[in-house]
């Protein structure tokens, strides 16, 4: 023996995940849309709610920018009123210096819903887009 250990095969150890180990092919758009962060704290005895906006957006996250910085948990909710877009769960990945938070979410936004999302969009890139009510 060499001294090492040896690895076991184990099923597990090649496991992985779409969304959190290969997905890298959703790019960001820029977007400006008022939001909403919901979270519990306190032992889930109390529901926060802080007003906040997306900046950038794609389908598995956003960059989103606070306007004071606070404890933010792991794990948030996050409200899109102007779009009627309600709860999308959030993983928090990274906290910036300058009140931008990266956040990734637990489902994938559909199609329809970025289309409803950039619709309601300030930003001048999502200027001429229109809402398809048949969809």
């Amino acid at each position: 023996m060499n001294g090492a250990a040896p690895v076991l095969q184990h099923f597990l150890n090649k496991e992985e995940s779409f969304m959190y180990d290969r997905e890298t092919s959703f790019p960001m758009e820029d977007t400006r849309n008022e939001a909403r962060i919901e979270y519990t704290e306190k032992g889930m005895t109390q529901l926060s709610s802080r007003r906040c906006e997306i900046i950038k957006l794609s389908k598995s996250g956003a960059l989103i920018s606070i306007l004071t910085q606070y404890q933010l948990p792991q794990n948030f909710y996050l409200d899109i009123p102007s779009a009627r877009i309600q709860m999308v769960g959030c993983l928090l990945k990274r906290v910036h210096a300058n009140n931008v938070i990266e956040a990734r979410f637990l489902r994938m936004l559909t199609d329809r819903d970025l289309n409803r999302i950039f619709v309601y969009s300030s930003h001048p890139n999502h200027r001429n887009r229109t809402l398809d009510i048949y969809r």
